[in-house]
């Protein structure tokens, strides 16, 4: 039986390998400083230095304000919106299911004003059920959810971060 088992795995490994499929790995970025430019107290950009920061250490991250022009590249996040909208009523009228968006708009440029990635928008939703008479737990949920959409972003982020090829 653990020799049929063994043998079933060992046959699997050269099918991944042969259809292209390997671990995703560390993000290899064509540029080795970059200044977050964002709103004060953006968890989001809090939460994207941190993940480039411990990513890779050819990346360094610059945080000083008063110098971001001394950085190779500028990532600029321009709004970061969080919406939260009723999209399902019961007949009385209360209020059944919502929708929790986060809407990120950033750009990357270069200090002398070239854009490298332009003003793009990223979206994430949830759909989320809705009871009045667990609304502190609906709101516990809704915040779980807002987070779990923020990392999933920055994913998304360092993903477009690492596409870059040139400078």
């Amino acid at each position: 039986m653990r020799k049929r088992t063994l043998l079933s795995l060992v046959s699997v490994v050269p099918m991944l390998a042969a259809c292209g499929f390997r671990l995703r790995g560390v993000p290899e970025f064509a540029f080795r400083s970059l200044f977050v430019q964002a709103p004060r107290g953006s968890m989001l950009a809090r939460e994207l230095e941190r993940t480039l920061a411990s990513s890779t250490d050819a990346l360094k991250v610059l945080r000083d304000p008063s110098s971001p022009d001394s950085a190779e590249v500028i990532f600029v996040l321009l709004s970061e919106n969080r919406e939260r909208v009723v999209v399902g009523l019961n007949a009385s009228g209360q209020v059944r299911e919502l929708q929790l968006r986060l809407r990120v708009h950033f750009l990357l440029r270069k200090p002398n004003g070239d854009e490298i990635i332009p003003d793009t928008e990223l979206l994430q939703q949830r759909d989320i059920s809705y009871n009045e008479t667990i609304a502190l737990s609906k709101e516990a949920e809704e915040q779980m959810l807002y987070r779990n959409m923020q990392t999933d972003v920055v994913q998304q982020l360092l993903r477009r971060l690492a596409a870059v090829k040139t400078l």
